[in-house]
């Protein structure tokens, strides 16, 4: 057999997209901002070599730089940040490079400190595989059954559940969504995803600490949004510039979202009526986005002071609307025997219970 190695270079925007990127193909880079944003495909041949391409705050170390992982065979090969402006990742095929091996590439840290650009797909393959494999040295990851989108906080984004309170900071290398709630459930239900998801932000008011409302924290107006981040990409535009277009359209959408809020409102009447007032908005943007998806709202996981405003948001909504594709689920508050991530956040012992808890949820309504 002819074992001359030939290389077949791939563009990211080939491979199947895991949740809200964006492809500029002016540089040919798929920006992945979002949390567990990133690619699928699969390749036949000895090896392949991703590049990828840093943004923002590389420079800092673990503290803010872009935390990722790329998976093998469905087995986690690496999980490392991008401390430089360029990195490669190589991954070897030991087995029979004519067999399809599966890759994964998710970002682990959320949007707000910075961006991963990827920039290229290396394939390296013996001229016998590349002749008789051609069309298929590169093949796209298959499409689930399901898309589910969910909507959050850093409890979504997987915040600080590679470190422990009260002995880490936060920081982007113990940031984790790969081991959040979210993605453990789409691996439970076999279901594709999209995370939309930023820490410290809420409805009316972000995380805060004195009593102000942090209105420069909301989730709604980046809805329609690629991401935000502070990070500036190669062509000087910023991932924020960057519309989301809707017309991939989820088939479940989970809203997860007050708990920051919960820190403004405390148990002030007006402000908790003022939330919910709020939610229902949101629930009415999100509709029109998302005309038939069913809505899963839930909260609770880490306060649940704006469970009941949630729960009444909902029926009015339903009242006002005549919308029934929707539906309140409470989660169980963290227990302090499964320990805690940074800055009180959900361990990876509680975010795998409301994984099961919101799979539960989801099989019975929609029957998956």
């Amino acid at each position: 057999m002819n074992q001359k190695l030939q290389t077949a270079v791939f563009s990211p925007a080939q491979a199947k997209q895991l949740g809200r990127t964006v492809f500029h193909a002016d540089t040919g880079t798929l920006w992945c901002s979002l949390s567990a944003t990133g690619i699928e495909f699969r390749f036949r041949g000895k090896t392949c070599i991703l590049t990828l391409t840093a943004v923002s705050a590389y420079a800092e170390g673990d503290a803010k730089a872009a935390r990722y992982a790329v998976y093998c065979n469905d087995t986690l090969v690496t999980a490392a940040q991008l401390t430089e402006p360029e990195q490669t990742v190589t991954l070897h095929n030991p087995d029979d490079e004519e067999k399809p091996v599966p890759v994964r590439l998710v970002k682990l840290s959320e949007s707000i400190q910075s961006a991963i650009g990827v920039k290229e797909i290396r394939i390296l393959s013996s001229d016998a595989v590349s002749q008789k494999y051609q069309n298929s040295i590169f093949e796209s990851g298959e499409k689930k059954p399901h898309l589910i989108e969910f909507i959050g906080d850093s409890i979504t984004c997987g915040y600080g559940i590679d470190g422990q309170f009260p002995a880490d900071p936060f920081k982007t290398a113990n940031e984790n969504a790969a081991k959040s709630y979210a993605y453990l459930t789409a691996r439970k239900l076999g279901a594709d995803y999209s995370m939309v998801c930023y820490s410290g932000h809420g409805i009316i008011s972000g995380y805060t600490e004195n009593g102000e409302a942090m209105t420069h924290e909301l989730v709604p107006p980046y809805y329609g949004l690629t991401g935000c981040s502070t990070a500036v990409l190669e062509d000087n535009r910023r991932i924020q510039d960057d519309s989301w277009d809707f017309r991939v359209q989820p088939d479940l959408i989970v809203l997860n979202l007050g708990t920051n809020d919960a820190s403004y409102t405390g148990e002030d009447a007006e402000r908790q009526d003022r939330f919910m007032r709020a939610y229902v908005q949101f629930l009415k943007t999100v509709r029109e986005k998302n005309p038939s998806a069913p809505v899963l709202c839930t909260l609770g996981i880490m306060d649940q002071r704006l469970c009941g405003a949630v729960a009444q948001a909902v029926e009015n909504y339903i009242a006002e609307t005549g919308d029934h594709k929707i539906r309140n689920m409470r989660f169980d508050i963290q227990s302090e025997a499964d320990g805690y991530a940074v800055d009180w956040h959900p361990s990876a012992i509680t975010h795998e219970k409301a994984a099961e808890r919101l799979s539960r949820e989801i099989q019975e309504w929609l029957g998956w």
